[in-house]
């Protein structure tokens, strides 16, 4: 199959599994996957049922805009006395509560990555190192049989320049750009690109 027929994706069945989709589609939810490893990767490794955890998190949400409301969010309506002992670790919280700190920290930590896109983007430009990106092609068992490409493989590059644009896309959740960008990745590939216009998947190594 010539690459000229991925211009008419699921012609041949492809479109069968779901799981075949645009590689814009594919490397927007692979940035929102590395987005949320580095959102807990760099957060409080200490369970919230630990003293330590438990100061940690208060100490978060005490010193950091929008504590107080996402503790509020997160259904907690303890005193100020009592938000003070529990940040000072004098006082156990209820299990429901330590739930709802728990989620409120995820929460503020959250919000205050994406707020910072900046930090999003250094890690994904890697100091000029790029990030690896696997691109696993979609799933040929569903393609008409005459017209599979079984000899495709799963392919990794080395992708520098394109991650300040791409986060950018991926937070406005500009598909436009997302496909531009990923016409820019796959066209560092050998004469086979447009087999990878469509994946089953995408990783990324951040």
């Amino acid at each position: 199959m010539s690459t000229d027929g991925w211009k008419n994706f699921g012609r041949y069945g492809a479109n069968r599994d779901p799981g075949n989709v645009h590689g814009k589609i594919a490397l927007g939810r692979a940035l929102e996957d590395a987005l949320e490893r580095m959102i807990v990767e760099g957060g409080i490794k200490s369970p919230p049922a630990t003293r330590r955890g438990l100061i940690a998190r208060m100490r978060y949400l005490t010193s950091h805009k929008g504590g107080a409301q996402a503790l509020a969010d997160a259904g907690i309506t303890a005193t100020p006395a009592t938000i003070r002992a529990w940040t000072k670790g004098t006082q156990r919280p209820r299990p429901a509560n330590l739930e709802g700190i728990d989620t409120a920290y995820w929460n503020l930590r959250a919000h205050n990555v994406l707020a910072n896109p900046g930090a999003f983007k250094q890690h994904l430009n890697n100091a000029g190192k790029g990030t690896r990106v696997e691109i696993h092609p979609i799933n040929q068992d569903v393609v008409d049989e005459p017209r599979r490409r079984d000899n495709l493989r799963i392919r990794s590059l080395q992708v520098r320049y394109v991650w300040d644009d791409a986060v950018d896309a991926m937070a406005a959740g500009d598909a436009d750009a997302l496909e531009e960008i990923w016409d820019d990745i796959i066209g560092d590939l050998d004469s086979d690109w447009g087999a990878y216009t469509y994946v089953s998947h995408i990783g990324l190594g951040a």
